[in-house]
């Protein structure tokens, strides 16, 4: 459970916070439709070559597609999706796999528009999940394989273990 470490301090605390945090956090909008968005990993990022990809400070940034092609991608899968708030400020566009562990960019099978309660959530497993496979502690495909099967479920094993 995403919240087992904060339960404690709900406790001991008293706050609805916790609660109310715990509630979001397991909101099940907060995972991907996986017959519409099931990840998918860029072809130019291997295990042979992660010193030179994604290890390399920046280059996510020489990757990253523009906001008009993830805008325009965001407007036609909130739809797909059927959320009932069109607001596109209210949600990221975000990659299942993220780009930092070899995730494909402009597939559409790899992007979705995530809600930013979660968004968050997921940046920091993102940053953990890099270091962990540039350090060799995690093959790349095992990394790209456990996100998008579960991203929560990586971060409870690798952000909050």
């Amino acid at each position: 459970m995403i919240c087992r470490k904060h339960m404690l301090l709900f406790f001991t605390m008293g706050t609805i916070f916790m609660m109310a945090l715990c509630t979001i956090v397991h909101a099940a909008d907060m995972l991907p439709n996986h017959a519409l968005t099931p990840g998918a990993t860029n072809p130019a990022v291997t295990q042979a070559n992660i010193k030179k990809t994604i290890c390399v400070s920046g280059y996510t940034k020489t990757i990253r597609p523009p906001v008009s092609y993830t805008n325009a991608l965001k407007k036609k899968q909130i739809a797909q999706y059927k959320y009932t708030d069109r607001v596109l400020s209210h949600y990221e566009e975000d990659h299942l796999i993220p780009l930092a562990v070899g995730g494909n960019p402009r597939d559409p099978s790899n992007l979705w528009p995530e809600p930013l309660a979660s968004a968050k959530k997921k940046d920091k497993l993102e940053k953990r999940a890099q270091t962990l496979v540039c350090a060799g502690k995690v093959p790349l495909k095992n990394m790209q394989r456990e996100i998008a099967k579960d991203w929560i479920a990586a971060y409870n094993k690798y952000v909050l273990n």
